[in-house]
């Protein structure tokens, strides 16, 4: 008996470090791109420029927010 009850117990174990796990790296991740963002005005500028275009400020907007549609 004293085996099914150690096995119960590390299964279960397991399965709340695991959820635990899984909401911890939720929550740091969500808060490294809060910090981080992925992109943002000055690299779409950079981008335009890379190919070879003077990009407006409406350019640049329209970028940002088709960009923000697709999350």
């Amino acid at each position: 008996m004293a085996t099914w009850l150690s096995i119960l117990l590390i299964v279960l174990a397991l399965i709340v470090g695991a959820i635990l796990g899984f909401f911890i790296s939720q929550r740091y991740f969500k808060r490294y791109l809060e910090k981080n963002p992925p992109i943002n005005e000055s690299m779409v500028r950079a981008m335009m420029m890379q190919m070879g275009r003077k990009p407006s400020e409406k350019q640049v907007r329209q970028v940002l927010n088709s960009m923000n549609q697709h999350k």
